[in-house]
């Protein structure tokens, strides 16, 4: 229709269907759908089950680039096989690199922490696409399996720029870096410097670093200590997990995944396929996910104002099955018609949201680039081969295993220098009480005097593959005369 804002809509799984139709019920009720087209598209289980492996139609994804963004309910994976989730595979699809949760007290909403009069107030950023979910794994021996974590430079600027323009535009003054980079130097360890570099475009913000464990025991000690956090994807959904539970479960935690082009809003919970059609699920995650996409595309006032209602039916003690506090529950429709009732009222016990004169909305749908965008950020960074990591398997003990490869090298450019286990060191020096397992990384570097390209690595791992298994391979650089490889423990 003319002079609407297109937007992909997917109900999802299980209790999908009904939350959105419930969400649904009170845009209408809020005037929202005059300015909106919300247009079906088929994906989760029922397009698995097809055999799809993505999860999604060609349609689906056509009309999702279309319109720049998604509207979507909770969906399911299937267990085994070669579907992956749905969910991972729309944000990395489309680019929708920043995922943003507001994590909030409630009125009406009992938690530990509304008990104790402890005020929680804050946001969670978290990478979207890198990290572990890149789903990148290999079983390399019998007893043995690897996953890839990739960080990237460009990644970890996109998702600190993008939590220092929001804390911005939010008005919020303080910005926390979660990380592991006391252990993980290289790949944590960039994800902090960057945040670092980043924060100096944002002077008037005050930054912080804390260590992930140290920032889940904070978190629940001290959650009105934090404004917004910044991880990397894994640990950032962990965290994003915590954080709900401080609030009342994953039914309080709206999603909003943000992209250059593309953009996703969703429910994060679970599709509870036990109370599926029975009129008793909860639709305060998916509403308040709407609300962010409302205030995505410039429709403030209604997000505002919807969002008081929200508040203000929740402080009545109007609430789901799944909410403990007072009154008696309703039915997901029933919780739904009481906030489109209540429209243009605002919670008394707390502060309402600001009401803006008037909605904006404005949206413009992305332009299908002709190729993948690349993105690099260190141009000028010169790198030197200077040796490799090959992985074995072998159940040879440290000291045979050296005599054997040092035999091998006599010939080549290259050393032995270490062998590790685990990423623990066993030769030349180690202790016998480390115990060992079918894989050992060997790294050869290269002799004094020795400069080389990566075609003499290679040939080594060609002499090396004639009498070992070799599971893994990768040269080792420097970069601007900085090492560009981990020592192992014990090192």
């Amino acid at each position: 229709m003319a002079g609407k804002i297109r937007i992909a809509l997917a109900p999802g799984d299980g209790i999908g269907p009904e939350i959105t139709r419930a969400c649904l019920h009170i845009f209408q009720a809020a005037g929202v759908l005059d300015h909106i087209e919300f247009t079906e598209v088929q994906m989760g289980q029922s397009v698995f089950a097809t055999g799809e492996t993505r999860g999604m139609s060609d349609e689906a994804i056509e009309i999702i680039e279309e319109t720049g963004i998604l509207y979507k309910g909770p969906m399911g994976t299937p267990i085994g096989g070669g579907g992956k989730s749905i969910n991972v595979t729309l944000r990395k699809t489309f680019g929708a690199f920043a995922n943003l949760r507001h994590f909030q007290t409630l009125p009406g909403v009992e938690t530990v922490y509304s008990r104790a009069g402890v005020p929680v107030d804050f946001y969670v950023v978290r990478e979207n696409v890198e990290d572990t979910y890149g789903g990148i794994e290999h079983r390399v021996t019998p007893d043995s399996y690897v996953a890839k974590r990739l960080i990237t430079t460009p990644g970890c600027d996109q998702i600190c720029k993008f939590a220092f323009e929001t804390a911005e535009s939010f008005g919020i003054d303080r910005v926390t870096c979660g990380h592991k980079a006391n252990i993980m130097k290289m790949t944590d360890g960039t994800f902090l410097d960057r945040f670092r570099f980043i924060s100096q475009d944002f002077p008037q913000i005050e930054t912080e670093d804390v260590i992930i464990d140290a920032l889940c025991m904070n978190l629940v000690l001290r959650p009105d200590k934090y404004k917004m956090i910044v991880l990397t994807n894994l640990q950032g959904d962990i965290v994003s997990d915590l954080a709900a539970g401080l609030v009342g479960g994953l039914g309080f935690a709206p999603s909003a995944n943000i992209g250059d082009q593309i953009s996703i809003f969703e429910a994060v919970h679970g599709t509870a396929p036990d109370i599926a059609n029975k009129d008793l699920a909860n639709p305060t995650s998916l509403l308040l996910s709407g609300l962010i996409m409302l205030r995505h595309i410039g429709m403030r006032k209604s997000a505002a104002i919807i969002e008081n209602s929200l508040l203000h039916t929740l402080e009545s003690g109007v609430h789901t099955g799944d909410v403990k506090g007072d009154g008696e529950p309703v039915g997901t429709m029933a919780f739904a018609e009481a906030i489109a009732s209540n429209l243009g009222k605002s919670p008394s016990t707390i502060d309402g949201c600001a009401v803006p004169p008037n909605d904006e909305p404005s949206h413009t749908p992305p332009v299908r680039p002709s190729v993948n965008e690349m993105m690099v950020t260190n141009e000028q960074v010169k790198s030197v081969v200077c040796g490799c990591d090959l992985f074995l398997e072998t159940t040879l003990t440290p000291l045979d295993l050296a005599a054997k490869l040092q035999r091998i090298c006599e010939s080549t450019p290259f050393k032995l220098t270490v062998i590790s286990n685990r990423g623990t060191q066993v030769w030349p020096v180690g202790s016998p009480y480390t115990e060992i397992v079918n894989e050992s990384c060997v790294r050869f570097e290269l002799k004094e005097g020795s400069v080389i390209g990566q075609g003499p690595t290679v040939h080594l791992l060609a002499k090396v593959a004639e009498k070992f298994s070799v599971t893994d391979f990768i040269p080792i650089k420097m970069y601007d005369g900085v090492r560009g490889f981990s020592l192992a423990q014990g090192q």
